[in-house]
């Protein structure tokens, strides 16, 4: 079964390799969170998966109220960490997510993918970028060249370092947090107050 599994493989990196890639970026177009503060002295760091349950649930009962709270006080950054071995569309959906990026899309595309989770497939995300009306020739190629793979690994990679082994993991000032509203906003408060006594 593993060696019959090799031609698919190759074929898909022969496509990826034909596919124009013409004004696409390897690298990340994905901005903080646009309800939080770009330039705050506390950073509020999220490792996640798209197709993870945990991941929605913390998305929906942790992010949104966080940043209704906190938003002007901390800058808010999502960084991918798909776990691919128990999540069939893991990697595919950051790759939809870092091309819908690319078309200012990013946050738009996470909470369409998180809302519709249970539907998660290869063709829900490409309706999903539909409808959020995005350039579907410009998305398909995108997503098609694989472009955007290096850039989320290096994104789990840089995970695997800080010693994130499951998702949701939140750092606040490069310190890990449990992945809880009021553990996270207390963090955030005390990092706030050391940034009050250096001033």
């Amino acid at each position: 079964m593993r060696y019959a599994l090799l031609p698919i493989a190759a074929a898909s990196l022969l496509f990826a390799a034909c596919t124009d890639t013409t004004g696409l970026s390897a690298e990340t177009s994905k901005t903080p969170h646009p309800k939080s503060n770009s330039g705050a002295v506390v950073t509020v760091i999220e490792y996640a998966d798209l197709q993870c349950p945990a991941c929605k649930a913390a998305h929906t009962g942790v992010v949104k109220p966080l940043m209704e709270t906190h938003g002007t006080k901390i800058r808010y950054e999502f960084h991918h960490f798909p776990l691919r071995s128990i999540h069939r569309y893991a990697l595919e959906a950051a790759e939809a997510a870092e091309c819908a990026a690319d078309q200012g899309k990013f946050w738009e595309f996470l909470d369409v993918t998180y809302e519709k989770q249970s539907d998660l497939s290869e063709d829900a995300l490409r309706q999903w970028a539909n409808q959020l009306k995005l350039d579907m020739t410009l998305f398909d190629r995108c997503v098609a060249s694989d472009i955007k793979r290096d850039v989320i690994m290096d994104e789990y990679d840089a995970g695997k370092n800080l010693g994130v082994q499951g998702t949701p993991t939140f750092f606040v000032n490069g310190k890990r947090v449990d992945s809880g509203y009021d553990t996270i906003t207390k963090a955030i408060d005390e990092a706030l107050g050391v940034m009050k006594q250096k001033l």
